[in-house]
């Protein structure tokens, strides 16, 4: 299955979700989403352009895991797609556990505040990291994706083909400050450094 999307950087959020939600948008899933990237020692997956990615949701009603595989990066009509296998895991832990086994390592970690709707065949989702822009992610088929970006009310102009690390940059080059995609990074930043002198 192909996966198409599109991201912004969002201004205000509660506006932009409370857009959705008049317009009919079902909130599926809020709370803490992290992804732990997985790689070969040799870095061998990330050369090819794929990923391979533990990603858990944890919230209120409970804790749940998807293991996704991801090919190499296109960019058709304007739409970045990536052709994407995904199953759940109904014990993430033990996920971990197998994948380190197998050989592969953690490469990153990026944890993020998320709220998921769905909105007439497309996947809205705001992901409000420790420290860089909220970003808004839109999933479906090109149609889909169009009709919610409406609703959303951003400008057409600010919806990219960019990567989490061009958003990342973005982000670094304009405040002049590190981003930080998961707690751990505020941890390092914030530690005290050895003296020089």
């Amino acid at each position: 299955m192909n996966e198409v999307e599109l991201k912004s950087v969002v201004d205000d959020p509660a506006l932009r979700r409370s857009l959705l939600e008049r317009a009919g948008a079902s909130l599926v899933f809020a709370g803490q989403l992290t992804d732990l990237r997985y790689d070969q020692r040799n870095a061998d997956l990330s050369g090819r352009d794929h990923v391979l990615r533990l990603r858990v949701y944890d919230s209120e009603n409970g804790r749940e895991g998807h293991i996704d595989w991801k090919g190499e990066t296109r960019y058709e009509d304007g739409y970045k797609v990536r052709e994407e296998i995904s199953t759940g895991a109904s014990d993430p832990d033990a996920m971990a556990v197998i994948l380190r086994k197998l050989g592969f390592v953690v490469v990153q970690v990026i944890e993020r505040q998320i709220a998921q709707y769905e909105l007439e065949g497309a996947i809205v989702r705001f992901e409000q990291y420790p420290k860089m822009d909220v970003l808004v992610e839109v999933e479906g088929s090109p149609d889909a994706i169009e009709r919610a970006i409406a609703v959303i009310g951003l400008p057409r102009g600010g919806f990219t083909t960019g990567r989490l690390a061009d958003f990342v940059a973005g982000y670094e080059a304009r405040s002049g400050e590190k981003s930080a995609l998961a707690k751990a990074d505020l941890a390092r930043d914030s530690a005290p450094r050895a003296s020089s002198a």
